[in-house]
């Protein structure tokens, strides 16, 4: 990897920590659009995976008051379900196929709310969480906006929100990691970025999750969810025009 690909990923894992840590989910997937420009998918997906897992924890420990504990442990049961039925089906999506689906995603916030009866409270539902979310984050490389999904009609406020959703993506990356980070360790491929991008990246990527906490403090519920859904929104549309130009190309 050239030292500007490296120093590309470290600015973009603050620049996307900080997101993160504002609106819970934008910045998981501005950071995969970007890692798949300098980065293969596996290596793309493993990256994503530490910078995010590092980023969620941190922002969980740093809300930990406001984390719904009772949430995170069902779903964390269904993430080991789910990343280990998709190891079983070791399925690597090419990068027209990754941006297509990174693009259709955030469509799953304009679903109509009075359609959607989805409580993340409720333990049944948060399992189910689990399965999809991380199924999901397995083979689109992102998942926030249904995850979303689970916690549009439930009573908590922004840093609860904010706090038990990033705890839960911890499992959602762990499994990321250990799903398409094993067969990188056993090929004789250097696809992942050097140790010292991540030893920079890391650090940074808990400052960015600090400094999104402290703008997360300014804003209300309201600004809050309104901002999520357009930010996240305007994403997704240039993913899909992303998409289109590699299909047309012919690119793999």
């Amino acid at each position: 990897m050239s030292i500007p690909a490296a120093l590309f990923i470290i600015v973009l894992g603050f620049v996307t920590a900080t997101l993160s840590g504002v609106f819970g989910m934008a910045g998981g997937l501005v950071l995969m659009g970007g890692l798949v420009l300098v980065l293969p998918v596996s290596a793309a997906f493993v990256t994503h995976g530490i910078l995010q897992l590092v980023a969620n924890g941190w922002r969980a420990i740093l809300h930990a008051k406001h984390v719904r504990w009772d949430i995170v442990g069902w779903y964390a049961l269904a993430s080991a379900v789910a990343g280990a039925a998709v190891a079983l089906i070791s399925l690597v999506p090419s990068k027209p196929v990754l941006y297509l689906l990174m693009g259709l995603v955030p469509g799953l916030l304009w679903l109509p709310q009075r359609l959607i009866n989805l409580d993340a409270a409720r333990p049944p539902q948060a399992f189910a969480s689990g399965l999809l979310v991380t199924g999901l984050n397995l083979t689109a490389g992102v998942a926030g906006p249904l995850l979303d999904l689970f916690f549009v009609r439930t009573s908590l406020t922004r840093h609860a929100i904010v706090a038990t959703k990033a705890a839960t993506q911890v499992f959602a990356h762990l499994a990321k990691i250990v799903v398409y980070g094993t067969p990188l360790l056993t090929s004789s491929s250097h696809d992942m970025p050097p140790w010292w991008m991540f030893a920079l990246a890391v650090p940074l990527s808990m400052a960015g999750t600090v400094v999104g906490g402290r703008i997360l403090d300014r804003m209300n519920d309201v600004d809050f969810k309104k901002w999520t859904k357009w930010i996240v929104t305007g994403i997704g549309v240039i993913y899909l025009l992303q998409a289109a130009q590699l299909f047309a190309r012919g690119a793999g």
